[in-house]
């Protein structure tokens, strides 16, 4: 595996490199980032994967500072997965100068949600990404599901720029109890991670209520949020919503999802399942 720090060498390396797949991350990498690149293989000849930790999509209370930095560990992982090249640029090589040009997601999508308890954390994604996708210029760019409402706004951001690459989505990877996997789970005491997979199970039950016909959902968030908050937890949403734009359902046929946003002691976990 190639590391490239510089945009240059890697722009370089991405012109003998064939059909690319690119995998954006924040690195401190899990099962289910590694489960990415290998998807991203199938897809190209070469997966150029990066490990950026984008101050831009930090709130001013957000752990930019303490987000964990593990590139040792990370390109390990990721050459045994078979990840051609990664860059891993310095916060002066992906900013020389102050970012002062943004990209702005639609105002209805990014004002609920993540959007509403992280104000400005989509500007900063859709930025780096676009600024990613315009060095790479990769084939195909693989995200996680887990970042539900992420993908979404990447999705919209590149067919309305009209960005020629395929945006493909790679399913949550979960721990036997159902905790989705996340960087921040390492936040978790012993007492906290057992408990954690009570958000995995809450979604669960709404998922299995409406399935059976159920279609109160203001019933079914309003007894989740309540179970979540017996148990100590923090609960910020759970939201049944459709799956093509995250606003309220409006009709039987909406396909839907259903997220979840909660603190459990200092840790702030996000999880979702599609119904």
């Amino acid at each position: 595996m190639q590391i490239h720090t510089t945009i240059d060498s890697l722009r370089a390396a991405r012109r003998a490199a064939g059909r690319v797949a690119l995998v954006p991350t924040m690195g401190n990498l899990h099962e289910g980032h590694i489960t990415l690149m290998r998807q991203a293989g199938e897809r190209a000849d070469a997966v150029i994967a990066s490990i950026f930790v984008n101050r831009l999509q930090f709130g001013p209370n957000e752990d930019f500072e303490k987000y964990p930095r593990t590139l040792e560990a990370d390109c390990e992982k990721l050459e045994a997965a078979g990840v051609a090249h990664l860059f891993t640029p310095t916060e002066s090589a992906m900013y020389p100068v102050r970012q002062t040009y943004h990209v702005d997601p639609d105002p209805i999508q990014v004002a609920t949600l993540e959007g509403a308890f992280r104000p400005g954390h989509f500007r900063g994604v859709a930025t780096v990404v676009l600024k990613l996708l315009n060095i790479v210029q990769p084939d195909v760019a693989l995200f996680g599901k887990k970042d539900y409402q992420q993908l979404m706004v990447l999705r919209n951001m590149v067919a309305q720029l009209a960005i020629p690459v395929e945006v493909l989505p790679g399913e949550t990877v979960r721990a036997d109890d159902g905790l989705a996997l996340s960087s921040r789970n390492r936040y978790l005491s012993t007492s906290e991670r057992e408990e954690a997979a009570r958000l995995y199970r809450c979604l669960c039950r709404i998922r299995d209520a409406i399935r059976a016909g159920e279609r109160n959902f203001d019933a079914l968030e309003r007894a989740a949020m309540g179970e979540l908050a017996t148990h100590r937890w923090q609960p910020d949403y759970v939201a049944v919503r459709r799956q093509s734009d995250l606003q309220s359902p409006q009709t039987p046929s909406d396909a839907l999802v259903v997220l979840a946003a909660a603190r459990l002691g200092s840790t702030r976990l996000i999880d979702n399942l599609e119904i």
